[in-house]
């Protein structure tokens, strides 16, 4: 096999676009023998650094001026965020769907801003947009395949660029980043909008300031039925999202035996861990229950549909896996995934410390010892512990939407930061190391839950790097526009 999947994928299209079925197949297919021998060989080599980009602020950028490449059911919703945020213009799209193009221009139009330029016609047609000279900023929301080549074809076009979950699907995928990202020392974000939800930035404040003690033990997931959206029909003629996976994309991933979708849950607990800063992943060990859903439910509705047949009698991805991760300084993470089972949302978000228990999902709660705080308990700590972006930027937030609010936390962040010169709070590193669990898990379900090795993006960085600043110390100064227009139904918020 070539040491690059991508060599596999010259035929996929961007976004909403048509995705070459044959391509994706042979992309995500459960991997040989071979495979399994480069994942581990891809995860056990360790590049120099030739530039340490954890706590790299970038020159100031007055205007940033954005271009967005995919504009599906995510793109479109970034789009439309974006368009209330101070200091943006968003002077390029992408998309191989004339319709998606229409969608986003109509929502420019609407907030009173210029058309911005657009790139289509062919596969490809980002590197026109990452090479034209008009973005500061590549937005990427295209399928999977699509991240990295967008995201390295802006890097290397003097753009920062900030690439939808997950960031990468292998482990070669996962250097280039980093190394891209060094040389040309551009920003490249991971767009982890889970990190930006209000629960999650509230347990985070406690870790720093205190509360937690000493963090022992998190678990994170990503539990979300994707029933309706893995086999709704597109619609190649509707305007931005249709609620559904071109060709089936996402369908085609989950022919992969791996955690193909772990940031959700896991980046949350790494930012509260400092991974990365001031700790890192070690190692972990993974496993996955047989597919006991997805297949039957294709020999179900194959009948009736002709673009479900070339799955028949393919293995599909099991309904629940899980890894086991143990930092270097001995905490232990759990993450989980399941997609394809009926049971209600969840992404479990628990921080467990000497002092302090909290979780999310199934029912929000903080605890100090036994009991959990009642309800005057949990207000008082709301209160006291509120990060700064959530009283700055919180209400407005809700009232955009995108999954809550967390979506446009986070887009407004990352504007803010390019427009005052501060680090990210989510940078290469992270991509890389969050990411790189869909290989290494792929790599031990299918050696008996053998543990492997994760490894240091950051080359031994993480024991000098500081942790992330949630001050909004020298930022937070970026305002919004026409919020009177903000509608949050228009959003996704199906996580």
């Amino acid at each position: 096999m070539s040491n690059n999947r991508r060599d596999f994928l010259k035929n996929i299209a961007l976004g909403s676009g048509a995705v070459a079925a044959t391509s994706l197949m042979s992309a995500s297919a459960p991997a040989g023998k071979e495979e399994m021998k480069f994942i581990r060989k891809s995860a056990e080599r360790v590049p120099s650094m030739s530039f340490n980009m954890c706590g790299y602020a970038a020159p100031k950028l007055d205007k940033v001026r954005v271009g967005f490449v995919g504009i599906g059911d995510r793109g479109i919703g970034a789009v439309e965020r974006m368009t209330y945020i101070e200091g943006v213009e968003i002077t390029a799209i992408c998309d191989t769907r004339q319709a998606a193009l229409d969608g986003a221009q109509a929502k420019l139009v609407k907030a009173g801003l210029p058309k911005a330029k657009e790139f289509t016609g062919s596969d490809t047609a980002f590197k026109d947009l990452c090479e034209s000279g008009l973005v500061d900023l590549v937005y990427t929301a295209t399928p999977w395949e699509w991240h990295v080549p967008v995201g390295v074809a802006a890097m290397n076009g003097g753009a920062h660029t900030a690439i939808e979950v997950s960031t990468a699907k292998t482990m070669d995928e996962c250097w280039e980043m980093v190394e891209t990202s060094e040389r040309t020392r551009k920003h490249c974000v991971i767009l982890e909008n889970c990190c930006y939800d209000f629960f999650e930035l509230l347990t985070l404040n406690m870790v720093r300031q205190g509360a937690f003690g000493d963090l022992i033990h998190g678990e994170g997931a990503y539990i979300h039925d994707l029933d309706y959206w893995h086999f709704n029909k597109p619609k190649d003629d509707k305007p931005g999202g249709d609620g559904a996976y071109d060709k089936l994309w996402r369908l085609h991933e989950n022919t992969r035996k791996a955690n193909v979708y772990p940031t959700h849950g896991l980046g949350p607990i790494c930012q509260a861990m400092d991974i990365n800063r001031g700790d890192r992943l070690d190692y972990l060990t993974a496993m996955m229950s047989d597919d006991f859903t997805l297949e039957r439910r294709i020999k179900e509705l194959a009948p009736e549909r002709p673009d479900l047949k070339q799955f028949l009698g393919k293995e599909m991805r099991g309904n629940m896996d899980m890894q086991m991760i143990r930092t270097v300084k001995g905490r232990t993470i759990m993450i989980q995934h399941d997609i394809s089972s009926p049971r209600p949302y969840s992404r479990i978000h628990m921080l467990s410390g000497t002092k302090c228990f909290a979780q999310k999902w199934p029912l929000q709660h903080i605890a100090f010892g036994h009991n959990v705080a009642d309800e005057a308990k949990m207000k008082e700590l709301q209160e006291k512990y509120q990060p700064e972006i959530v009283r700055r930027v919180g209400e407005m937030a809700k009232q955009v939407g995108g999954h809550g609010g967390m979506d446009f936390m986070m887009d407004w962040r990352l504007i803010d930061c390019l427009r005052n010169g501060l680090p990210m709070d989510m940078d290469v590193y992270d991509a890389a190391a969050w990411s790189c669990i869909t290989p290494l898990s792929e790599w031990s379900i299918a050696n008996g839950s053998k543990p492997i090795d994760i490894p240091d993006f950051t080359r031994g960085a993480w024991k000098t790097n500081k942790p992330i600043d949630i001050t909004l110390n020298g930022g937070g100064t970026t305002g919004v526009r026409n919020l009177k227009d903000a509608d949050s139904k228009g959003q996704l918020n199906v996580h």
